[in-house]
C-alpha cells in the first residue's frame, strides 16, 4: 500500500505512533547526517542552496522532536567542485555519520559513490547523471530527475510543439551534461526528432558564437543547451547579443535566481525546464503543493526569495531520508537502505517510488516546461496542462 506523508509534522506524529525506539541503533545521541556540497568552486550557487534546503529541514524537524526520539545533526563539507576534494570530504566524516546528502557537482558524486557503497553507507546524491544508478549500486540514491529524464521531458515538449530538427550544445566536462547529452541523442527517434547540429564544449568555455553560427547555418528550430553554473549565464547572453532567432531551450540548471539576476531582462521568453516543486504557485491545491508550500513559503521567509531549483533537490532528500530512517526504526546501515527499497512518498521534486530496480524513483512527469515572463519561471501552456494531471493524480 502507498504511503504519501504530505508534511513533517505528519512524519513525526508517526514515529510517536509507531513507538520508535528512542534510542535506535546509535544509542540518544543525535542522529548525524552528513552533507558534501560545493560551498566553494564553479558549483558554489548550487550547493550553496542545496545546503540551505537541508539546513530547514533539519531545523523543521527537530521542531517536532526530531527522529526516534532523537535530534538531527548535519555534519557538513565542502567538496569544493572537485571530485578529488569530494573523496576527501567523505573519508573525513564517514565514521561519525549515519547517512550521506550529496555532492551536487555530478563528478564529485560519482567519485564519492564507489567508497559509500564499499562502506555500506545509505547515499542520497544531489546529481542526476545516469551512471549513478545505471546498474544498481545497492546503497546509491538519486534525488534530482536524471539527466536521461530532462532529456525525455524536453523532446515530449518538442514533439508537442511540432518541431521536427534541433540543435544540441553540450559541456564536454560534466557528467551531468554528458549523461543528457547521450540520453537526448538515444531517444530522439523516439519522438521523431532530427538532431542537426551536435556541439561539444568545456566548461570553462567564454565564446559561444562559433556554436551560434553552427546553428544559424543549421535547419535547427530550436537549440537545447546542456550546462551548469556559469557556462548558463554566459551562452545565455551571448546568445542575446548573438540576435539568433533560434529558440533556446535550457535544462533544470538554470532554474534559479542564480541564473535570473544575471540575465536580468534578457532572459525574458527565454525556455527552461524545473522540477515541480519550482513551479508550485501554478499547481492546483492538492498533496503535490502541500508539501511544496511546505518548504516554499518558510524558505522564502528565511532568504528572502524561493527556493530554487538545488535547493528542491537537498529537502527532497532530507525527506526521503528522515522517512526511511523512521521505517527502518533505527540508525542501521543496512535497514535505512531496505526502507529506502521500498519508499513511495511526496517531495517537493515529485512522488518517489524507489524499489530494489529503480534507484532514481522518479519519472519525467514531474519535470516542468517553463517560459521567464516577468522575472519568474511560468509553466507553458503544455506543461501546465501535464503537472496539472500529475497532481490530480497524486490526490
Amino acid at each position: 500500500m502507498r504511503r504519501l506523508l504530505p508534511s513533517l509534522v505528519c512524519l513525526v506524529l508517526a514515529v510517536a505512533a509507531c513507538g520508535g525506539s528512542p534510542g535506535g541503533s546509535g544509542g540518544d545521541g543525535p542522529i548525524k547526517v552528513g552533507l558534501i556540497v560545493s560551498l566553494t568552486g564553479n558549483y558554489t550557487p548550487l550547493g550553496s542552496e542545496d545546503k540551505k534546503a537541508v539546513e530547514l529541514a533539519v531545523e523543521q524537524v527537530n521542531a517536532q522532536g526530531g527522529l526516534l526520539g532523537r535530534t538531527v545533526e548535519l555534519v557538513t563539507r565542502d567538496d569544493k567542485t572537485a571530485p578529488d576534494q569530494g573523496i576527501v570530504a567523505y573519508n573525513q566524516i564517514k565514521g561519525e555519520i549515519d547517512a550521506l546528502i550529496g555532492p551536487v557537482f555530478s563528478n564529485s558524486a560519482l567519485a564519492v559513490e564507489p567508497l559509500a557503497q564499499r562502506d555500506k553507507m545509505p547515499y542520497l546524491s544531489l546529481a542526476p547523471a545516469q551512471e549513478q544508478v545505471e546498474p544498481i549500486k545497492s546503497y546509491i540514491f538519486v534525488t534530482p530527475a536524471l539527466s536521461s529524464m530532462y532529456a525525455e521531458r524536453y523532446l515530449q515538449y518538442i514533439q508537442a510543439q511540432g518541431i521536427k530538427t534541433i540543435a544540441v550544445a553540450w559541456d564536454s566536462k560534466s557528467a551531468y551534461s554528458v549523461s543528457g547529452h547521450k540520453s537526448m541523442v538515444a531517444l530522439a527517434p523516439k519522438y521523431n526528432v532530427t538532431i542537426a547540429v551536435d556541439e561539444p564544449y568545456e566548461t570553462t568555455n567564454s565564446d559561444f558564437s562559433a556554436v551560434f553560427q553552427h546553428v544559424r547555418d543549421s535547419a535547427a528550430e530550436a537549440l537545447v543547451f546542456w550546462g551548469s553554473g556559469a557556462p548558463g549565464v554566459t551562452a545565455a547572453k551571448q546568445y542575446v547579443a548573438s540576435g539568433l532567432k533560434t529558440p533556446l531551450f535550457l535544462t533544470a540548471s538554470q532554474a534559479s535566481k542564480l541564473w535570473l539576476e544575471p540575465m536580468g531582462r534578457d532572459a525574458e521568453g527565454m525556455t527552461v525546464q524545473s522540477a515541480i516543486g519550482v513551479v508550485g504557485d501554478h499547481l492546483p491545491a492538492g498533496k503535490q503543493k502541500q508539501i511544496i508550500d511546505q518548504m516554499a513559503k518558510p524558505y522564502q521567509q528565511k532568504h528572502g526569495y524561493p527556493p530554487p531549483q538545488f535547493a528542491q533537490d537537498g529537502y527532497s532528500a532530507s525527506l526521503l531520508l528522515f522517512e526511511a530512517i523512521r521505517k527502518a526504526g533505527s540508525t542501521d546501515k543496512t535497514k535505512i537502505q531496505q526502507a529506502l527499497e521500498s519508499m513511495d512518498l511526496i517531495t517537493p521534486n515529485g512522488r518517489f517510488r524507489y524499489s530494489p530496480t529503480d534507484h532514481s524513483g522518479l519519472s519525467p512527469e514531474f519535470i516542468s516546461v517553463n517560459t521567464v515572463k516577468n522575472g519568474q519561471f511560468v509553466p507553458t501552456d503544455w506543461a501546465k496542462e501535464q503537472l496539472t494531471k500529475t497532481v490530480t493524480a497524486a490526490g
